[in-house]
């Protein structure tokens, strides 16, 4: 079966390129992804093929640029972990629709004080529509980071890219959970789940669990000192 995919460009009045494009796995839901924000950020609309139901996925580009695809009001949005650059435009998401809830870590209660935000811990389901999403707490790169298990896809925000996984460099960062967050919580899926990062740094968008590992020192570590070992080395060679 062929898909079509469509390309848009947008160019903001700061100069600022955001790109819109429409994928569409073997499955009952579809995903665009907008890309813009503080540093190549994405946001991801995703839509059930059966119920039409929508989801979106981390608050970092303007709520402008997703209201063309947008078919009704969204059911919830899920964020991946509370970075600023993640959640910049909440409140805009709010604000235009008031009914949204705000799905995240129980550790981001605190930021959410609003009667819509429901919190979630590790292993939480759910179920938004035909949607079912599974929570992976996958603190390292930041306390409250989750990522979001689609099936045959994984929402991963900051915890891993195309070709690395995350950085450690707040107060609230920890390359032991890091570690622990990926090699025994991501790595452990099937080789087929694709991952959705939450920024566009890699050669391309997206890409499987299998293909990762290749491609990525960061992600065929020995161990934990080993891990230690090749980030201090990465991040000297930035």
């Amino acid at each position: 079966m062929q898909f079509f995919c469509m390309f848009i460009i947008i160019k903001l009045q700061i100069f600022q390129l955001i790109r819109v494009k429409l994928m569409i796995p073997e499955t009952d839901f579809s995903i665009r992804y907008f890309i813009g924000g503080y540093d190549n950020n994405i946001t991801y609309l995703i839509t059930c093929n059966i119920l039409k139901t929508q989801v979106i996925v981390d608050a970092a580009i303007d709520i402008g640029m997703l209201l063309p695809f947008i078919d009704s009001e969204p059911s919830a949005i899920l964020i991946t972990h509370t970075h600023t650059d993640h959640i910049s435009f909440i409140d805009e998401y709010i604000e235009k629709f008031p009914s949204l809830t705000i799905i995240g870590h129980s550790d981001s209660a605190n930021l959410f004080k609003r009667k819509n935000f429901k919190y979630i811990n590790h292993k939480h389901i759910i179920k938004i529509g035909q949607l079912l999403f599974t929570a992976i707490h996958t603190p390292g790169h930041y306390y409250d980071s989750i990522c979001y298990l689609l099936k045959p896809v994984i929402f991963t925000g900051d915890t891993i890219f195309v070709g690395r996984t995350g950085r450690v460099k707040s107060r609230s960062s920890s390359i032991n959970e890091l570690y622990n967050s990926v090699y025994h919580k991501i790595l452990t899926l099937p080789d087929n789940i694709r991952i959705y990062p939450g920024h566009d740094y890699g050669k391309k968008l997206t890409i499987q669990i299998k293909e990762n590992k290749k491609i990525s020192p960061l992600l065929r570590a020995k161990d934990l000192n080993d891990f230690i070992s090749i980030m201090k080395e990465y991040e000297m060679n930035r």
